[in-house]
């Protein structure tokens, strides 16, 4: 590998808001919001929407979609005749 063309990896704390669930991995995302972890040390710390721990795919769940609604949304911002002019 070519030496100082790669970012740094780093040990990053990720929080799934979520599931309130945090782990810690390495990344080369910053953060200028910090954590003190279980080990003592302060880590950059990275809100996400879903992870793992909350993904309906990883944890076997499914959530009830507003999938008419989305239509609706759908019509009203682009209008019907956008579905006919095919």
């Amino acid at each position: 590998m070519r030496v100082g063309i790669h970012p740094v990896s780093r040990p990053v704390v990720y929080r799934d808001r979520a599931a309130d669930v945090v782990f810690l991995t390495r990344s080369t995302a910053d953060s200028t919001r910090t954590i003190e972890w279980e080990d003592g040390n302060t880590y950059p710390v990275i809100d996400v929407e879903v992870s793992s721990a909350s993904h309906p795919f990883y944890t076997g769940t499914s959530r009830v979609m507003d999938s008419a609604g989305r239509v609706e949304r759908f019509e009203r911002r682009y209008g019907r005749a956008a579905s006919l002019t095919r």
